[in-house]
């Protein structure tokens, strides 16, 4: 059983940056592949940015990228999400997922926990 805990969202201007962190509980969370999903009000969830369990293999979406970066700190259990250049558009509640395979995940289905979320707001 993994629980994940994410912080780090805020109100923000376009332009500005923010990291989200999201604290995994438990020994076992190298053995996690890790992913940062975000849903927009009235829209689908859609997949951010995955990393593999090892942290060598990485996945971003074409609208975040070059503009967010994800991280792993396996000694602290702990996945972040660097957004900089931040757009409206990037308004939405952002999550963290695991899931207990290897290589990149990017679909929903593919990880077995989640966090609560948080909300990131972006002004124009």
């Amino acid at each position: 059983q993994v629980q994940l805990v994410e912080s780090g969202g805020g109100l923000v201007q376009a332009g500005r940056s923010l990291r989200l962190s999201c604290a995994a509980s438990g020994r076992t969370f190298r053995s996690y592949g890790m992913g940062w999903f975000r849903q927009a009000p009235g829209k689908e969830r859609e997949c951010v940015v995955t990393i593999s369990l090892s942290g060598g293999s990485i996945y971003y979406a074409d609208s975040v990228k070059g503009r967010f970066t994800i991280s792993r700190d396996n000694a602290k259990n702990t996945v972040y999400l660097q957004m900089t250049s931040l757009k409206p558009e990037d308004t939405a509640v952002y999550y963290c997922a695991a899931g207990l395979r290897v290589g990149i995940l990017r679909t929903q289905a593919e990880y077995e926990y989640w966090g609560q979320g948080t909300q990131v707001t972006v002004s124009s």
